[in-house]
């Protein structure tokens, strides 16, 4: 399936850490698109692991995580209003 993935944290004393744990986890599974926002396409294990992992640092009265979900990039529109960045990596 097709996920766009955003966070927020609060910036307290803990978010700095909290902010570069999520980031990399994030990293791992997605594609970094903008700030805190990634896209890509998972596996429903994918998606659980991506879950399990962020729930470790994600406090529930401070931070938030919102995942859309799509069957595939295809049933989406993208409209890039500004400036577009190409965050996506060709190599051979």
């Amino acid at each position: 399936m097709y996920i766009i993935l955003v966070y927020d944290i609060k910036m307290d004393k803990e978010g700095n850490k909290i902010l570069r744990n999520v980031f990399k986890i994030c990293k791992k599974y997605l594609v970094h698109i903008q700030d805190s926002t990634f896209e890509g396409e998972l596996s429903d294990a994918q998606l659980l692991k991506l879950k399990n992992e962020l729930k470790f640092y994600l406090r529930n009265d401070a931070d938030s995580c919102i995942v859309f979900k799509s069957r595939s990039e295809k049933w989406l529109d993208k409209d890039f209003w500004g400036k577009k960045e190409n965050k996506v990596t060709k190599f051979l």
